[in-house]
C-alpha cells in the first residue's frame, strides 16, 4: 500500500495495489473508491482530508 498527500488540493490517497482502476465509486461526498472492472479495491481518494 502507498500513501500520498497533496498538501496543495488537500487530497489523501490510499493505493492499494498496482491494478488500474476501470471505474470510480463515491461513497460519500469527498470520498470516492476506484475499482476495477470485476469489483476489486485498487485506490481510495479522500478530498478536503484535513477537514476529515
Amino acid at each position: 500500500m502507498k500513501v500520498h498527500y497533496d498538501e496543495e488540493i488537500d487530497a489523501l490517497y490510499l493505493k492499494l495495489n498496482d491494478q488500474n482502476p476501470d471505474g470510480v465509486i463515491e461513497i460519500t461526498e469527498g470520498v470516492n473508491i476506484d475499482t476495477t472492472a470485476d469489483g476489486k479495491l485498487t485506490e481510495i481518494e479522500i478530498l478536503k482530508a484535513s477537514k476529515k
